[in-house]
Formats: structure tokens, C-alpha cells, sequence
């Protein structure tokens, strides 16, 4: 999430005269099942996680980013109780801190995820689970409440019978209350597949305002809500800035209002790294009614080209040289968008390229993007990541 002090100063720059051409009333009505109505507590409003039972306020934290013990500690008194790391967060430090910070609050307080991501070329069921039983000394607990297979982005990813049968065996050990599958591309097919295994409790997807016009997503998240899934939304700032420049900030607050405006959605998990984005998430937590001037900061950022990947995966197979690119474009956007290039050093290092990809193409790049990115500037910008220290990308 870009910072919040920007986002309100520096938006006007963009204007606020257009209309809203996406409004909450655009959105699938709510699923058949009725544990995830609405309820409101002292003000805060729950959503109930599909049939998981688990009530949630709809403001959850993604602890990603996050690297002070005290945001936690702000977070869990103002009343979030969803926490959500995984286990490559700052190379195991994340879930280091979410473990010495909770350690000292009752254990069904609290509502903690975590993820595990296999590595390009796979891993057996066995190591799967020796890297969830790392993830649980590092955060010095017995179970966590959900466990992701993290970063579906097909079929056969989502119903791989090793990781299908490790999350089997988390959750029949009881290291596990819940199974899931987090999701940045592709993610209808994702959901369906996630439907279709009867396995998975909770989706974890990506869903902002870029996203609105995706009809085969709305179905997904209906079928998914209509099976019992809990659905959890994350990327709900669609880049945190609509520039590299960062002079054009994402209206943050009412892009978290318009994802939470659909009843499909239980909870987010917006980063939060600093007390002020604490207070103004926390503050749709008990109110996510857009406004007009919210409505019309969404569309006029709809006009731009933005950061933010939809991860339709149009581009795969386009490349002559057979380049990651929807991998390549999210790291783009965590650097440039999220402002944390450590993330997206990482995500490029792993994907072992030459230090200039697009060096060996002559003329114009042959990849086209439905939303308007220059592909090969974005890649020969991104690349050179690879060179820069690990210490100076803190």
C-alpha cells in the first residue's frame, strides 16, 4: 500500500470531477450462503469466512511489508485479529516477528495465515511439509488457522497432488485448521479449481477496481461463495501508485472501499507499514461506503495505464525468447508501486534471466498487453535488479 499521507495530498493533482462508471451496484449479488452476511460490532463490520465459521472484521493485515512489532501490537488493539505472512516474507524474518509479538496473546485471539511457495522446478509432498514445520517454529506456534499453497496461477498448480496432499496432511495433523491457495494471475481458474477439489477452505486473490470489468472472475468468486469459500482479497491498491514517479498516488482508501463493497469479499489484507495507513484502513473497517469524490478518484485512475499486472496471462507464449513477463510485470509493480524492491529483487533473482532479457530482440517488441504496457521497457527496467546489493534494498 503506497503511503496514505501521499495518496490524500498528492491525488488531487489527478482531479476529481469524473464519474464512477463502477459502483458498488455494478457488483454479483451475495451468495446463497448466509453465514457471510454482515454483521456490525461496536461499529466494526464482520464478514463470516465461508463455512470455515471464523468471523473476521473485513480489515485484515498483510504483514509483508511490515517490519516493526509495534504496528502489529497498534493493529491488534484497534481489534484486526486476521494476520496474514508467509514463509519467504524477508526470508523467514516476517514470520519471526508475527511469532515473538503473538506468543504472549491467547492463541484463539487471533487468526493467523501463512504460505508456502514451491520453487519453479517443484518439491515433494515431504518437503512441502518440512517447510510448513519451519514456518511454525518460526512463529512459535503449535497450528496455524490457515496454510496457502502460495501463488496459483493455473490448474494444475492448484490440484498438484503433492501440495494438495501435504495441505491434507497439515490439516489432519492439525497444524493446520484451514487450507487454502493465494492467487495473483489467472485467478478464475484458480477459484474453479479450487472449487472443484472439495480441498481448499479459503481463496486468497488478488481483486481491485482494475479488475471490475472481469466478468469470469465475478462468476468465479459467486461459485466459489455459493461453494462455502472463504474469500480473502489482497493487491486491492492496484499498485499503490499509477506512476514510477510516484506523483500519481492511488486513492488507497477508496480502492479498499470498492473491493469491500462486494459481498463476495470476506476481508482484506492490505500492507500496512506505518501507524497513519493503520488508522485510515482501519477506518473502512466500519465504513465502506464510496463517496463521490471516491468515485471519481477510482475512475480517473481507471484512465491511466497504472502498475498494477491483471495477470490475464494474454502475454504468456507472445515472447520469442519465452520470458517469465506476468512475473516480471508484479515485480515491476512492487518496486515501483509498492516501493519494495527487496520483494522484487527476489521474484526476478529467481527467475534466473540474463542480466538484459530483450537484449537478443532487434525492432519492435513483438508482446502486446491488453492494458497498455510497454513490455520491453518495463523488463529491460526491472532486469537490472538482479545487480543491484541485497543490503541497499531494505
Amino acid at each position: 500500500m503506497a503511503n496514505s499521507i501521499l495518496n490524500r495530498r498528492n491525488f488531487l493533482l489527478l482531479g476529481a470531477t469524473a464519474t464512477l462508471g463502477m459502483t458498488a451496484q455494478a457488483l454479483p449479488a451475495a451468495g446463497k450462503n448466509k453465514k457471510n452476511k454482515e454483521k456490525k460490532k461496536k461499529k466494526v463490520i464482520y464478514r463470516t469466512l465461508g463455512n470455515t465459521g471464523m468471523e473476521v472484521p473485513i480489515i485484515s493485515m498483510g504483514v509483508m511489508r511490515a517490519d516493526n512489532p509495534n504496528i502489529l501490537k497498534a493493529a491488534y488493539e484497534k481489534g484486526i485479529r486476521h494476520f496474514d505472512t508467509a514463509s519467504g516474507y524477508e526470508n523467514g524474518r516476517n514470520e519471526e516477528m508475527v511469532g515473538n509479538y503473538f506468543k504472549d496473546i491467547p492463541r484463539d485471539k487471533v487468526i493467523i495465515s501463512t504460505k508456502i511457495h514451491p520453487p519453479r522446478e517443484g518439491m515433494s509432498t515431504e518437503q512441502f511439509l518440512e517447510k510448513f514445520d519451519q514456518s511454525l517454529k518460526r512463529l512459535q506456534m503449535s497450528y496455524v488457522d490457515i496454510l496457502y499453497l502460495h501463488a496459483g496461477g493455473d490448474r494444475a498448480y492448484t490440484l498438484d497432488p503433492r501440495y494438495t496432499e501435504a495441505l491434507k496432511r497439515a490439516k489432519a495433523s492439525g497444524k493446520a485448521r484451514f487450507v487454502g491457495i493465494s492467487t495473483h494471475s489467472n485467478m478464475a481458474e484458480v477459484m474453479n479449481a479450487a472449487v472443484d477439489s472439495k480441498l481448499y477452505d479459503i481463496v486468497l486473490t488478488s481483486y481491485n477496481f482494475r479488475l471490475k470489468d472481469d466478468a469470469e472472475m465475478q462468476k468465479a468468486l459467486q461459485r466459489a461463495n455459493d461453494a462455502g469459500l472463504g474469500i480473502i482479497g489482497m493487491k486491492s491498491m492496484a499498485g499503490g501508485f499509477l506512476d514510477k514517479e510516484k506523483k500519481k498516488p492511488v486513492n488507497c482508501k477508496a480502492a479498499l472501499k470498492w473491493a469491500l463493497s462486494n459481498p463476495l469479499i470476506h476481508t482484506c489484507i492490505p500492507g500496512i507499514t506505518n501507524f497513519e495507513m493503520l488508522k485510515e484502513n482501519w477506518e473502512v473497517a466500519q465504513n465502506h461506503e464510496l463517496d463521490e469524490k471516491d468515485k471519481g478518484d477510482l475512475q480517473l485512475a481507471m484512465n491511466e495505464t497504472g502498475l498494477y499486472c491483471h495477470g490475464c496471462l494474454s502475454c504468456s507464449g507472445q515472447c520469442p525468447q519465452n520470458l517469465p513477463i506476468p512475473d516480471l510485470m508484479r515485480s515491476y509493480m512492487y518496486n515501483y508501486g509498492y516501493s519494495y524492491p527487496a520483494k522484487a529483487q527476489t521474484t526476478v533473482a529467481a527467475l534466473n534471466l540474463p542480466v538484459n532479457p530483450c537484449e537478443s530482440c532487434t525492432g519492435v517488441c513483438s508482446v502486446t498487453c491488453p492494458n497498455g504496457f510497454d513490455v520491453r521497457e518495463r523488463i529491460t527496467d526491472i532486469a537490472r535488479i538482479r545487480l543491484v546489493p541485497a543490503e541497499f534494498l531494505v
